[in-house]
C-alpha cells in the first residue's frame, strides 16, 4: 500500500460552501413560507371586509369546465354529433317526445327534411342520392336503421358516413318493423331542426330535384299518409275485436308504410302508449301490423292532418303480394316520366297531376342508367 495513505499529515479539505449550504437553503424556506402566510392573512382579511369576495367570484364563475357546457342554449338545440348511443327504445322515446310549450324558437331554425332509410343491408342506389342531396347541406339530414349483423362502409365524403342509428331485427309484417320506424323517428327528433320526416327503403328513388321536393312538402298542409278503410277482407278483415275500447272497427285504417308525416305527427306516434299493446298483441299476420298500426293512430288523434295518400309511386299491375321490382332494363326516358306523370290528386285542396315524389323498386342494376338518365329526365 502506497505510503501517502498512511500518513497522518495528509488532511482532506472541506469546501467552507459545502458546509453552509443545507443552513442557507433552510432560512430560505423559513422566510418563505412566513412571507406566503404574511401575505394569505392579508388577503383574507382585505377580501372579508372590502368586498372583493364577489369581484373574485364573478371573475372565477367566467371560466367554467367543459362538463357545465349543457347550461347553454347551444346544448339543446344542436342535432347529436354521433348517432350511435346506449338508450333503450324506452328511454329514447321519451327524449324524443320533450315538447316546447313555447312555439316561437328563439335560435334561427331552417326547418329539415329527415330522410329516413328502413334497410337490410346496403344502399345500391346511394350513388343517386348522393347527386340529388348535392349542396343542400342545410336542409336535409339522413337515418339509416339497417339489419344489425350490418356495418356499412361509407367514404368520409358521403352523406351516408356514419348516419346508422342503434338498430334491432325488423321483420315484415310484425311489430318489430313499426318498432324500426318508430326509432328511426325517435332519432330523428332529436334533432329540433328536423320537421319533415320521410321513410323510404333501400330501392327508393326522388323523381323531382331537392329543391322541387323540399318546397312541396314544406308548402303543404298535410302529411302524406294513406289512411282508408277497406271494408274487404283485407282491411276490415283483419280487426280484432279484443282492440276495443282504444280501436273501434269504424276507426280502423289501411295505408302504405312508406310516408311523411310532420314534427307534430312523428311525436304522436313516438310517444304512443295507448294504441301500441293493442296492435302487438291483436293484430299479427295475417294482420299485418305495418299497413294499419300508424295510419289508424294518427286518423284517430289527428286524422284532419292526413292527406291519406303516400308520397311514394309502386307498380301492383303485375299482381302479387309485393309490388314490382324493376332491372336495368326497365330505365327509359319513358319509364321514368310515366311514373311521374299521368296522375292527378289533391294538393292544399286544389287538383294536381304531381302526386308522387318518390318511387320504389329499383333493383341495384339499376343505378348506372338511373345516373345516366336522371339529369335529362329527374332534374338533378
Amino acid at each position: 500500500m502506497p505510503e501517502e495513505e498512511n500518513d497522518p499529515l495528509v488532511v482532506t479539505r472541506i469546501n467552507p460552501l459545502t458546509r453552509s449550504l443545507p443552513s442557507r437553503v433552510i432560512r430560505l424556506f423559513v422566510l418563505f413560507l412566513s412571507v406566503c402566510l404574511v401575505f394569505s392573512a392579508i388577503s383574507v382579511y382585505t377580501i372579508r371586509n372590502s368586498g372583493v369576495y364577489n369581484s373574485v367570484a364573478a371573475l372565477t364563475s367566467s371560466f367554467q369546465p367543459c362538463y357545465l357546457e349543457q347550461n347553454s342554449l347551444d346544448h339543446w338545440i344542436r342535432p347529436p354529433s354521433n348517432l350511435i348511443h346506449t338508450m333503450t327504445d324506452q328511454e329514447l322515446f321519451w327524449r324524443a317526445s320533450m315538447v316546447p310549450r313555447i312555439k316561437k324558437y328563439p335560435f334561427k331554425r331552417v326547418p329539415k327534411i329527415a330522410f329516413m332509410f328502413l334497410t337490410k343491408g346496403p344502399l345500391p342506389l346511394a350513388p343517386l342520392w348522393e347527386r340529388f342531396l348535392k349542396s343542400h347541406e342545410e336542409r336535409y339530414s339522413i337515418y339509416v336503421h339497417s339489419s344489425p349483423s350490418f356495418h356499412a362502409h361509407f367514404a368520409s365524403s358521403s352523406v351516408f358516413y356514419r348516419r346508422e342509428i342503434p338498430s334491432q331485427v325488423a321483420e315484415w309484417g310484425q311489430m318489430s318493423m313499426c318498432d324500426a320506424e318508430r326509432r328511426l323517428l325517435a332519432n330523428a327528433l332529436l334533432d329540433p331542426s328536423n320537421e319533415w320526416f320521410i321513410l323510404l327503403s333501400e330501392s327508393c328513388i326522388p323523381l323531382y330535384p331537392f329543391a322541387f321536393i323540399y318546397n312541396y312538402i314544406s308548402r303543404s298542409r298535410h302529411s302524406f299518409m294513406g289512411s282508408f278503410d277497406d271494408p274487404g277482407p283485407y282491411g276490415r278483415g283483419r280487426y280484432n275485436p279484443n282492440m276495443a275500447p282504444e280501436v273501434n272497427l269504424t276507426e280502423w285504417r289501411k295505408g302504405s308504410q312508406w310516408f311523411e308525416v310532420n314534427r307534430r305527427l312523428a311525436i304522436s306516434i313516438v310517444e304512443d302508449t295507448v294504441y301500441y299493446p293493442k296492435f302487438k298483441e291483436f293484430c299479427r299476420p295475417a294482420c299485418y301490423v305495418d299497413e294499419h298500426y300508424f295510419s289508424t293512430i294518427l286518423t284517430i288523434r289527428s286524422g284532419a292532418l292526413l292527406a291519406n295518400r303516400s308520397l311514394t309511386w309502386v307498380d301492383w299491375s303485375r299482381g302479387g303480394a309485393h309490388p314490382a321490382t324493376f332491372g336495368g332494363a326497365d330505365i327509359t326516358e319513358d319509364f321514368l316520366r310515366r311514373a311521374n306523370k299521368g296522375h292527378n290528386c289533391s294538393y292544399n285542396g286544389r287538383t294536381t297531376p304531381t302526386c308522387f315524389l318518390f318511387a320504389r323498386k329499383f333493383a341495384p342494376s339499376t343505378v348506372k342508367p338511373l345516373l345516366a338518365l336522371s339529369p335529362r329526365v329527374l332534374g338533378y
